[in-house]
């Protein structure tokens, strides 16, 4: 696999180089520069020939990462993007929003620091899509049999890209504008420029896959009106529902969720590009372009509270310095995490670790053990100021330490702390309820108590990573087909032993 000696000779982790904080912060475009091809075959020779290739197990998808990496090192960059897509419908969306719990599993990893497996895959499939070696693949004849997939992110892409590679006629369902969920409505174009959504839109209209845009199920069509126009059903609605955070003054102006603030902004930057190219867009990112759809949600000359410390509480970091914000702070009720692995969360076990991430880089100030309290207002009911303590552990959990509030300024808070499951679905005629875990109740084979109706990614699984949403996709559009056509040849990524605790 790859050099048989290229870990002891290369042992350094080499990264592209990221633009300039003061360049990016002038425009909406990926904060990576593409990796130059020396470097990339570079680190894949690094890649190690393991006895047991634990990033296999690290990858809920089951990506072929000895296999590719062995090719991009030899040179054979269309066959290792054979071996990528021969497992992973979207390496490009993985490649840039997945925190790549494969390199956390590395062999590599437990002496030297991991192979860059995220920035190979990135490599591989933008030098496909370069090349003009990704194209559409229609099947070769129809099934006569009709699925709804409903939520197009990339659970339901996934789905709904298999369902209509075997010969189905698939419809997909969103209630937006647009089709890509968060993929194109909640990461930022700094770390997913939207073309490549679309690109992947137009690939699977050219398939066959038909998009529904602005049709909202339960409002516009009952579930039940639905179920009965299809063969099947496939429910890929995400985890919607933000986790609350109900505190007093929680209803004061300019307190907002994360995603009422990032899905404006994107929207912004939709605006802005148009119907552009990919040149033509580079080119207008750089420029002031339209104000937001709601100026109460742009950070321009606001100081900025970002309540949670994960991907999503660094991306609305990384959209307030491109707006131009006064100030941004990000707390975090927890303790900052250790930069190695606790003895608690050994290799390969993905870690917790204190991470530096672009939006981080460009500015504002981190705080760690900070509880908010209460939420003040002035006079006209709008946002100034929280109120925050330390936070202390008792027998009761997390709490505030009496005594140690103070007052942080604020025009605009943004609570970003996850989310606690998906929508419930109100109609009599497609009961579909809750599990243990707060998301629709589902069979290992994703199957739900309704036949032919089954439930992929965060709506069935709980908030969890784009990896493990486009693994559920491809795995229940498996069950799906199985199920119209009495067998499947389409693979499940996903063990039965792991569905039965998604």
């Amino acid at each position: 696999m790859a050099d048989t000696r290229g870990f002891l000779k290369i042992r350094e982790r080499e990264l592209a180089p990221k633009r300039p904080v003061a360049l990016r912060l002038q425009d909406w475009r990926e904060v990576v520069d593409p990796a130059d091809p020396a470097l990339v075959a570079r680190q894949a020779s690094r890649c190690m020939d393991c006895g047991v290739a634990f990033c296999h197990q690290g990858c809920p998808l089951g990506n072929l990462i000895p296999e590719w990496n062995d090719l991009v090192w030899r040179g054979h960059e269309r066959e290792a993007l054979d071996r990528l897509h021969a497992t992973n419908n979207f390496p490009e969306f993985t490649g840039r929003a997945c925190p790549a719990p494969c390199e956390s599993s590395c062999v590599l990893g437990i002496n030297q620091p991991a192979v860059t497996i995220k920035q190979i895959e990135n490599s591989i499939i933008d030098r496909g899509f370069d090349e003009g070696w990704v194209l559409p693949q229609p099947p070769e004849r129809l099934s006569g049999k009709t699925v709804a997939v409903v939520g197009s992110g990339p659970a339901g892409l996934a789905a709904a890209q298999q369902l209509t590679r075997a010969g189905h006629t698939v419809a997909v369902y969103e209630r937006d504008e647009e089709p890509g969920g968060l993929l194109r409505f909640g990461i930022p174009d700094f770390k997913l420029e939207k073309v490549l959504v679309e690109r992947r839109i137009e690939q699977m209209k050219q398939e066959g896959t038909r998009f529904r845009c602005g049709v909202e199920i339960g409002r516009d069509m009952t579930w039940s009106e639905l179920r009965r126009r299809y063969d099947a059903m496939i429910v890929a609605t995400g985890a919607t529902v933000p986790r609350p955070l109900q505190l007093p003054g929680r209803e004061h102006s300019g307190v907002h969720y994360a995603m009422e603030y990032l899905s404006v902004s994107n929207r912004t930057q939709t605006l802005k590009r148009s119907n552009a190219s990919r040149t033509e867009w580079s080119e207008a990112a750089s420029g002031p372009g339209p104000e937001p759809a709601a100026p109460e949600l742009d950070a321009a000359g606001k100081h900025v509270v970002v309540i949670g410390g994960g991907d999503t509480g660094a991306d609305c970091i990384g959209t307030a310095h491109r707006q131009g914000a006064r100030s941004v702070t990000n707390l975090a009720i927890g303790r900052k995490p250790g930069e190695t692995r606790s003895e608690a969360q050994p290799w390969p076990v993905h870690p917790t670790l204190f991470e530096v991430s672009s939006s981080h880089e460009e500015g504002g100030e981190r705080r760690y053990l900070a509880s908010t309290v209460e939420f003040l207002a002035d006079e006209n009911g709008r946002v100034r100021a929280l109120s925050v303590a330390e936070t202390g552990f008792t027998e009761h959990g997390r709490e505030p330490v009496p005594g140690t509030e103070h007052l942080i300024d604020a025009d605009l808070v943004l609570i970003a702390m996850g989310f606690s499951g998906p929508e419930s679905i109100e109609d009599p005629h497609f009961p579909l309820p809750f599990g243990a875990r707060g998301a629709y109740e589902r069979g290992s084979d994703y199957s739900t108590s309704l036949p032919g109706v089954f439930v992929a990614g965060d709506a069935g699984r709980g908030q969890s990573l784009i990896v493990w949403a486009i693994a559920e996709g491809r795995a229940a559009a498996a069950s799906a087909d199985a199920f119209l056509t009495g067998s499947t040849v389409l693979p499940s990524p996903i063990p039965a032993t792991a569905r039965a605790f998604s």
